[in-house]
C-alpha cells in the first residue's frame, strides 16, 4: 500500500505562510470528500492560539496542559533533529475552519490536519 503524497504546491504555500506568524490566507480544502474552508495560518500562530485555549481548560490536572504545546515541539526536534527547519511541512493549520455536516455549518476555531489527507484545494472561501 502506498502512502498518500502531499501536493508540493500546497506544501510550498504552507511553508511560505510559516515565515510570518501574522500571515493569514483564505483557503478551501477537500479532505476525505468534504469541503473545509478557513484561514490558513502558520504553525506558530496555531500553536500560540492552542496554548491560549489550553489555559482556559478547567479541572484537575488542567495546569499540566499549559506546557503541552512546547513539549510536543521539543519532542519533534529531538526526533527529527536540526533538519526540521529544512523539511517540507506535513501539517496544515487553519483558524475558523468551517465544514457542513448534517445540513448545518460546523466551525472549528483551530484545525490541524495532515497535508497528505488533502486531495484538493483552492485559494479563497466559498461565497
Amino acid at each position: 500500500m502506498t502512502e498518500p503524497v502531499p501536493d508540493l504546491q500546497l506544501q510550498m504555500l504552507v511553508r511560505l505562510i510559516g515565515q510570518d506568524a501574522q500571515a493569514v490566507l483564505p483557503i478551501t480544502l477537500l479532505v476525505g470528500g468534504v469541503f473545509l474552508h478557513g484561514d490558513l495560518i502558520s504553525h506558530k500562530a496555531w500553536k500560540n492560539a492552542w496554548e491560549h485555549n489550553l489555559r482556559d481548560v478547567d479541572g484537575p490536572g488542567a495546569q499540566l496542559l499549559e506546557s503541552l504545546p512546547e513539549q510536543v515541539d521539543q519532542a519533534v526536534v529531538e526526533k527529527q533533529g536540526l533538519q526540521t527547519a529544512q523539511r517540507m511541512p506535513e501539517w496544515i493549520h487553519l483558524r475558523n475552519a468551517t465544514t457542513t455536516g448534517a445540513g448545518r455549518a460546523v466551525v472549528m476555531p483551530l484545525y490541524r490536519g495532515r497535508l497528505a489527507d488533502v486531495s484538493g484545494w483552492s485559494l479563497g472561501k466559498p461565497e
